[in-house]
């Protein structure tokens, strides 16, 4: 068994059918049938069944596919880290909360992206569970997600703090009111998102523990949705503020305890960090944690 067999197999695995994964391999599809067939021969158990659509995974297929995966990432990984001479360059994949990516992150992606021509961004949004099991799976090399965050194959630091509010129609004039406008609804992201996860939690405690949801995939459509009466949410007070002139909502805050959240990035404890790593994480402490004395404590002396 070498490398190129893994990389054939989970190709086939992946694309359900020798044909699609022959051209994914620009290879002949014979080529691909001969060597799945050879593996299979050497481990003297079938991989795939075989069907008019294409291929399935047998029992013996799926038990050896994470392997194969983590094989040929590792391979990856090796590489980069030979080929990493300590000047930021490469491909370099992050995860990011989509409320930390338009505030926070906005101001070092364009610094790093003129200070680093030779590495090629790329960040990806989701939900805190996503971005982890993206980070797990080796998919990313890191994510800024929502705290807190207990695993041990994760390494984590608080990078950024954020205060969250409650968000409800403007004619809710206290939190106890906003907690019943809209017909008890909340307003979140997809299931996985940790400021969803929060507001359940919060009124749970406040005798609510199964509220109707609706759900949408973007804050814009959150906001507007709260604006519009149909419901609360909760978010970040720094996002608000960046958006206050677009929508028109009540603001309530919470008690001190239950307001405070850190936004954190985890990486795999046993993972190769990249010189490009390193430069992106030292342009979101700057942008976190400007100098005394810079432009940005001036503006807002």
């Amino acid at each position: 068994m070498d490398t190129s067999d893994l990389k054939i197999f989970a190709t086939v695995a992946r694309c359900q059918g020798m044909n699609r994964a022959a051209e994914a391999l620009n290879t002949v599809q014979s080529n691909v049938t001969a060597r799945v067939r050879a593996l299979e021969r050497r481990l003297g158990r079938p991989l795939f069944e075989r069907h008019s659509r294409g291929v399935a995974l047998t029992a013996a297929g799926r038990r050896l596919l994470p392997y194969a995966d983590n094989i040929l990432r590792l391979l990856e990984e090796a590489q980069r880290a030979a080929r990493d001479d300590g000047e930021p360059a490469g491909t370099l994949t992050l995860g990011a909360l989509e409320t930390t990516a338009a505030l926070r992150l906005a101001p070092s992606l364009s610094h790093f992206v003129a200070s680093f021509p030779k590495v090629d961004l790329i960040l990806r949004t989701g939900t805190s569970s996503e971005l982890l099991e993206g980070v797990l799976a080796r998919r990313l090399e890191g994510a800024f997600v929502c705290g807190p965050v207990d695993h041990g194959d994760l390494a984590v630091e608080t990078v950024f703090s954020e205060e969250l509010v409650l968000l409800a129609a403007p004619g809710a004039k206290s939190l106890r009111a906003a907690i019943g406008t809209g017909d008890g609804r909340i307003i979140v992201l997809r299931a996985g998102c940790s400021y969803r996860q929060r507001l359940e939690s919060f009124l749970a405690k406040r005798g609510m523990p199964s509220p109707r949801l609706l759900e949408f995939g973007t804050i814009e459509a959150i906001f507007q949705c709260v604006a519009a009466g149909l419901g609360i949410t909760l978010l970040p007070r720094s996002l608000l503020e960046r958006l206050w002139h677009k929508q028109q909502v009540s603001v309530h805050e919470l008690p001190k305890s239950e307001a405070q959240v850190a936004t954190l990035f985890a990486r795999r404890r046993d993972a190769f960090q990249s010189s490009a790593l390193n430069a992106f994480l030292a342009c979101a402490a700057a942008a976190a944690f400007p100098p005394r004395g810079s432009a940005r404590e001036r503006l807002e002396a």
